[in-house]
């Protein structure tokens, strides 16, 4: 995303937010969802200025904005996600707090089934599974 996407969101350009979104764009895969800490600690190790209350602010504009989803799981840490407009799931140590995401056609169709079938029009879901990892 760039400074030109940021704007058409209706978010003014400044160093921070394009700093914070690198780090989500480079940083934050599949396997690696980032807390407000996480990017402020790397911030700190690119020697950059930025606050972690502006690391918390910036989130939550971009959350506002629609560029990226806040994760809450049990462990009461919020993660957060480039949101691509994908539909996935999470799987979550309950040891280490490691999120992998997931994709299962069979879960997708069977959650769409389900809402037909309460007379439901599915807008969204969440689906977190909880367990061990093996590292």
């Amino acid at each position: 995303m760039s400074g030109a996407e940021l704007k058409k969101v209706g978010l003014k350009v400044t160093l921070p937010r394009l700093k914070i979104l690198e780090i989500l764009e480079q940083q934050g895969d599949e396997d690696h969802h980032l807390t407000a800490e996480d990017v402020y600690k790397i911030l700190l190790e690119q020697d950059e200025e930025v606050g972690l209350a502006t690391v918390y602010r910036v989130l939550t504009q971009f959350e506002q904005a629609g560029i990226v989803r806040r994760l809450n799981f049990e462990n009461n840490l919020s993660t957060f996600e480039l949101d691509t407009g994908d539909n996935h799931d999470h799987l979550v140590c309950v040891k280490t707090g490691r999120v992998k995401e997931f994709v299962d056609p069979i879960i997708e169709d069977r959650i769409q089934q389900i809402a037909k079938e309460k007379g439901y029009e599915l807008s969204g879901h969440s689906l977190v599974i909880y367990g061990t990892c093996k590292e």
